[in-house]
């Protein structure tokens, strides 16, 4: 019986959601899970900083290198199945994941975004941008949520959700931090947990 789900965490710029992850994973807040292996599609992405200082494999996998996003994705996968990974996570990663490959791992992929889905989601709504919508459109609260990753952006089943209050002059930049220090940072491993028991309960029934 597996005592401990792997996990792949993939990456993009900064990892802040992947330091989360990893805090949690020594606090034991994620202890159905390991932090297996983590992968980032940009060089030099500090992601892989964080991943190098706590001692987790780290690979870069380009999607500009020959043969396009397929020859990305049959990179990806063979990663994934040479660390026999059972979830994956997206932790600001910006790459879209074709329908072939989404499917090939069903309720086995998950992601954080920066908004109350379905609020300012779906394609085109990353990083900053999300904030800046939410301001432009004057909303009082926004959040995060996790949710399964389908063929559609942002649009897998939600597991989890957390709102932040927007306040009086707050900037995208002000707003973004707080919507990581509240809710994604606190919401990424909590749902990263609940997914890896559930998998190992499968296993078990199995």
């Amino acid at each position: 019986m597996l005592k401990q789900a792997k996990i792949a965490v993939l990456v993009s710029g900064g990892g802040t959601n992947l330091q989360a992850l990893l805090d949690a994973a020594r606090d034991g807040v994620l202890s159905s899970g390991v932090i297996a292996l983590v992968i980032s599609d940009r060089p030099g992405a500090y992601a892989l900083k964080r991943a190098e200082a706590a001692g987790v494999p780290a690979l870069e996998l380009s999607r500009k290198q020959p043969g396009g996003p397929a020859a990305f994705e049959e990179a990806l996968i063979r990663a994934l199945e040479e660390h026999q990974i059972d979830l994956i996570v997206l932790a600001g990663f910006l790459s879209i994941l074709s329908e072939a490959f989404t499917a090939r791992y069903p309720r086995r992929i998950i992601n954080v975004h920066p908004s109350l889905i379905p609020s300012f989601c779906g394609a085109g709504f990353y990083g900053l941008k999300v904030h800046e919508a939410a301001l432009a459109r004057g909303v009082k609260v926004t959040g995060a949520t996790v949710h399964f990753v389908n063929e559609i952006p942002d649009g897998g089943e939600i597991i989890a959700q957390r709102a932040v209050d927007i306040l009086p002059g707050d900037t995208p930049e002000i707003l973004q931090r707080r919507v990581m220090e509240q809710a994604e940072w606190q919401l990424l491993p909590r749902a990263a947990e609940t997914v890896c028991r559930e998998l190992l309960q499968g296993r078990e029934q199995e």
